[in-house]
């Protein structure tokens, strides 16, 4: 619409929208804190460890194979709970209610659906705590607009807030967030989405840090590159990256299509996927949780290349035990592990093949894969790229990030049309596409 026939917003309704948005940015912030205070609590206070990789690095085998299998079983009626209330839920809806207004998210839900996610975690199943968080943000988003009595448009651009905050407070990265919502949850520029979530997170980035504590979540990494021709090494890990992305995303629907045609309860089959982690963990205790203290072993150079290769394929098949067979949950952590193993890897065979000193730290290389997995499984290279480099805090890496987020999400779109997000939305019939004529509906001519 045109500037000179916009209508003006009211100067009360502006005051209720700013409130809400305020509001909005603080709930979803508070959920993140208290999530993740829930689950640091469980691991102390129960396990009496730091994390779940020392938790069950501990436990005797027995522990490590039936505890994930409880936890699994136990998410698995909740996520059952949750699907005969309303349906689905995931990131997928939020898309949905954001860019076309067609779905409400429901905050009841969402808590229902991190609970589970909850119990998943503390029970060492392998998803993210980022899905619920990022849910739970939206529907703060949606019943805040109702609440406020607001427009239908600024309750969507609420729900586009509520994602992005909660997206910031899981992760520390303010930036990546606002670029989430652009370029996942919107998959346009548009400042009645953009403008509320570039408020909204740094409110909820300050509350979290002022709580949890400041600095990039995986501690402070420099980057080195020996010279400008390491661009050819990280474009190829960007390759290989666009090829491990899809592969992964095949490997989820192929965990659901068998889940669906299982003719167990949901509960049992949950329960099945956790058994399966569980007895992964006996020898790989660092497939357990959303993978993040394994990055870091992996970021520090603790972990040998061999466990390193063996991680890479044992997580993949982890998650997607854990999601697939019913746990809620995110596979946006997951993945950052899948590239930081993958780019560990390729870092360390290209010290081995190449002249010494021809090549920067092995870690260096698994920044740079965490960032192109990422990319190759959203089909956004600006936010994965944007956010390592939060992560890092070293802009000497800004240039590799480019070339192989860049490239990763090339090669990715050439083997799998839909991110990992979009394929939720195509089971539904309502998956888009972006182009430069703007968003055009798959089936639309």
């Amino acid at each position: 619409m045109a500037d000179s026939v916009r209508p003006k917003v009211p100067p009360q309704n502006l005051a209720r929208f700013g409130l809400a948005l305020v509001s909005v940015a603080v709930g979803a912030s508070a959920f993140a804190i208290l999530f993740r205070s829930a689950v640091n609590v469980v691991f102390t206070r129960l396990y009496r460890a730091s994390d779940v990789l020392d938790a069950f690095s501990n436990l005797p085998w027995y522990l490590r194979l039936l505890i994930p299998a409880c936890g699994g079983g136990a998410a698995g009626l909740t996520g059952l709970w949750a699907s005969r209330m309303f349906g689905g839920q995931g990131v997928g809806d939020v898309m949905e209610a954001v860019a076309l207004g067609e779905r409400h998210i429901s905050l009841r839900l969402a808590s229902l659906k991190a609970f589970g996610s909850w119990l998943a975690i503390v029970a060492g199943g392998s998803v993210g705590r980022e899905g619920p968080i990022i849910q739970f943000g939206g529907g703060v988003g949606d019943a805040t607009g109702h609440l406020f009595q607001l427009e239908e448009r600024q309750t969507r651009a609420l729900i586009a807030a509520g994602t992005a905050a909660g997206f910031a407070a899981a992760y520390n990265t303010p930036l990546a967030a606002v670029l989430f919502v652009v370029e996942v949850v919107a998959g346009v520029v548009a400042l009645d989405t953009v403008l509320p979530a570039v408020i909204a997170t740094p409110i909820a980035t300050a509350l979290t840090r002022l709580v949890v504590g400041g600095g990039p979540i995986y501690g402070e990494r420099t980057f080195g590159m020996s010279s400008n021709l390491e661009l050819v090494g990280h474009t190829l890990l960007g390759l290989l990256a666009g090829v491990v992305g899809p592969a992964f995303m095949g490997l989820l629907d192929a965990g659901e299509r068998l889940t669906a045609r299982s003719s167990l309860p949901r509960p049992a089959t949950a329960a099945l996927g956790g058994l399966i982690v569980g007895a992964m963990a006996i020898w790989l205790p660092q497939v357990t949780g959303n993978g993040y203290e394994a990055i870091n072993l992996i970021l520090g150079g603790k972990l040998g290349i061999g466990i390193v290769v063996l991680l890479l394929g044992a997580k993949a098949l982890a998650t997607t035990a854990s999601v697939s067979s019913g746990s809620p949950g995110g596979v946006f952590t997951p993945s950052l592990f899948l590239g930081a193993a993958l780019g560990g890897t390729v870092g360390r065979v290209l010290a081995a093949v190449l002249p010494a000193g021809s090549v920067g730290p092995a870690g260096g290389y698994a920044l740079v894969g965490m960032a192109a997995l990422a990319a190759a499984t959203t089909h956004a290279p600006v936010l994965a790229a944007v956010m390592v480099f939060e992560l890092s805090g070293d802009y000497a890496i800004v240039l590799p990030l480019l070339a192989a987020t860049g490239t990763a999400t090339f090669v990715s779109l050439h083997l799998r049309r839909d991110s990992v997000y979009m394929s939720e939305l195509r089971r539904r019939g309502k998956a888009w596409e972006i182009t430069i004529a703007g968003r055009r509906m798959r089936g639309q001519s």
